[in-house]
């Protein structure tokens, strides 16, 4: 691995000659290319980003000096007494959610007024000066990536990733390759952050294993995890946390009307079918084409252990990397679906709901691995002996380093805009406009999905955003007898296709870094100017979808039709 914008010995140039000369190539591509040059022109991602910090600072201080703020009614966690277990402990109410075998709702309905915090003040300068350690150790996304990467290092680095994406498209038909990345990406929503971790790099590996644009196979893999999120063939865990805001944002005008978590299930499985088509069209006629063939030849390709191995070798390796996650997967069992397994809520019982397993996915992707890669090692000899293993998870962090920095100017950024207040101040005006527009149900939802396009690319995680507009939106559409699983799905259609270009995406330093191990310099421009054509053709084409199933009347879910 490398820097986010150093080059390294597996790249080739911006352009490639098989792309087609300016002449030849259309006004989109020639657009995207522009864009692509602008945004790799401008300075290092973290320089952006130390520059971002400062404009929040001084654009604080001056909104606060005008006194800007706002009112607004929002879905927050309960208050929950709890009693001192240890020595220091306290009785006062915590913001700690309970089971929810403890009482009915977890949310409740509060009034809040966020003004724009300065941080130039007295209390914003004590801020910038004493939560930098705080804000690097709540940023989550860090300790996710140094955890799954010790796993999926050491299997990269064993030879295990290549030899079963080879596998892959030795079975699978060349034309169903794109679409089963991007279909795995979709589902991988059930998984939380594993899908951008382990995905998108294995989809540049599939992408060139049969010779096609590496950079198309990150983007398929990025589309599919990412602007498809709010969407599954199962109930997902974050479908437990929006589906109980909607219900407390119900009581509001209705109390005798809830929501259950198949609300939306119909819905969603219909637009992941949609979605996954649609991704795998926008890669193979507008993405891949822009790119051009692969210009990357055997020999300056990123090398693995696997290089010179014979087909007996590494046909052992896969067999005692399966033996491997098959003793993974029996352990897991054991730990989760058996009755009063410790992995289980203890209170509850389930799997799903506040359950350790959910909240462990990671450690056991990270152990899946990690044991398949040991595994495919022994079988493959192509990793000898224990000091070769923690070479090889070595070797991947020391490639993390110039990532870790960037994530470390990220988590500043990130706590500086949520301190300054300046995104919900955004948020709720922008809601009260739409509020007030004299306009007829469906126009209404148009705009409603419109607008949370344009606040994911200030506010990108799914739930602060639901937080704030369901209690505004959900007893408005009731008054117009609009069902509020309906408000819900137009929510999940506008919460995710911007995901793949906003700069506050956290996992974007990570994709500019897998862009970079195939293009010299790749940066921001590179990422943005690859997935614009989702954002903009999967914007559209699933508003459009929507528009379709809220006329025709189709039920979004067991019960659950369009309309009150």
């Amino acid at each position: 691995m490398s820097s986010p914008r150093g080059g390294n010995d597996a790249s080739e140039e911006p352009l490639s000659p098989a792309a087609g000369t300016k002449a030849d190539r259309t006004r989109s591509q020639k657009v995207l290319d522009t864009v692509e040059r602008i945004g790799n022109k401008v300075p290092h991602p973290a320089v952006i980003f130390l520059l971002l910090c400062m404009v929040v600072i001084v654009l604080s201080a001056v909104l606060n000096a005008f006194d800007v703020g706002v009112t607004y009614e929002t879905a927050a966690p309960e208050p929950v007494p709890v009693t001192e277990t240890y020595e220091g402990g306290t009785e006062y109410p915590s913001m700690e959610v309970p089971p929810e075998a403890q009482y009915e709702h977890t949310y409740e309905t509060v009034t809040e007024t966020a003004k724009v915090e300065s941080l130039l003040s007295g209390d914003g300068v004590r801020f910038l000066f004493t939560s930098a350690t705080h804000n690097f150790n709540d940023f989550g996304v860090v300790a996710v990536i140094l955890v799954v990467m010790v796993g999926v290092g050491l299997a990269e680095e064993a030879g295990l990733i290549a030899a079963l994406i080879r596998n892959l498209v030795a079975v699978a038909p060349r034309w169903a390759l794109t679409a089963i990345i991007v279909f795995a990406g979709i589902l991988s929503s059930i998984a939380s952050d594993a899908g951008y971790l382990v995905l998108i790099p294995l989809g540049a590996v599939a992408f060139i294993s049969v010779g096609r644009h590496p950079l198309a196979g990150i983007a398929a893999a990025f589309a599919g995890v990412s602007a498809a999120f709010g969407v599954n063939l199962i109930i997902a865990p974050i479908d437990g946390i929006i589906t109980e805001i909607t219900n407390n944002s119900i009581q509001l005008v209705d109390p005798g009307r809830s929501l259950n978590l198949t609300s939306n299930i119909y819905f969603g499985i219909a637009s992941t079918f949609f979605l996954a088509a649609l991704i795998t069209f926008i890669t193979e006629r507008v993405v891949e084409p822009r790119l051009g063939p692969w210009q990357g030849s055997a020999a300056n390709q990123p090398r693995t252990q696997n290089d010179g191995l014979d087909k007996a070798a590494e046909a052992r390796g896969l067999r005692f990397a399966g033996w491997g996650l098959a003793a993974v997967a029996v352990a897991v069992t054991l730990l989760a679906f058996i009755p009063s397994a410790p992995l289980r809520n203890p209170d509850t019982g389930s799997l799903v709901e506040d359950a350790p397993f959910m909240d462990g996915l990671i450690v056991i992707i990270m152990i899946a691995f990690l044991v398949m890669g040991l595994c495919y090692g022994r079988g493959a000899n192509t990793l000898r002996g224990s000091a070769a293993s923690m070479e090889a998870i070595t070797k991947t962090f020391a490639g993390l380093g110039g990532l870790i920095f960037l994530l470390l100017i990220i988590a500043q950024f990130i706590a500086y805009f949520n301190y300054s207040n300046m995104a919900t101040v955004a948020a709720v005006k922008l809601a009260d406009q739409l509020e007030s527009a004299n306009v007829s149900a469906l126009w209404l939802l148009i705009g409603f999905i419109l607008v949370t396009y344009l606040l994911n690319l200030i506010i990108p995680g799914i739930i602060p955003k639901w937080a704030i507009f369901a209690p505004i939106f959900v007893p408005l559409f009731i008054r117009l007898d609009v069902a509020p699983q309906t408000v819900l799905a137009a929510y999940r259609v506008g919460d995710s296709p911007t995901n793949v270009i906003t700069p506050l995406m956290v996992y974007l330093p990570f994709i500019v870094l897998q862009c970079d191990k195939y293009r010299k310099q790749a940066g921001v421009g590179t990422v943005i100017s690859l997935m614009l054509p989702y954002t903009l053709i999967v914007g559209i084409g699933w508003l459009l979808f929507f528009i379709a199933w809220y006329l025709i009347g189709i039920p979004m879910g067991p019960g659950a039709p369009v309309k009150i």
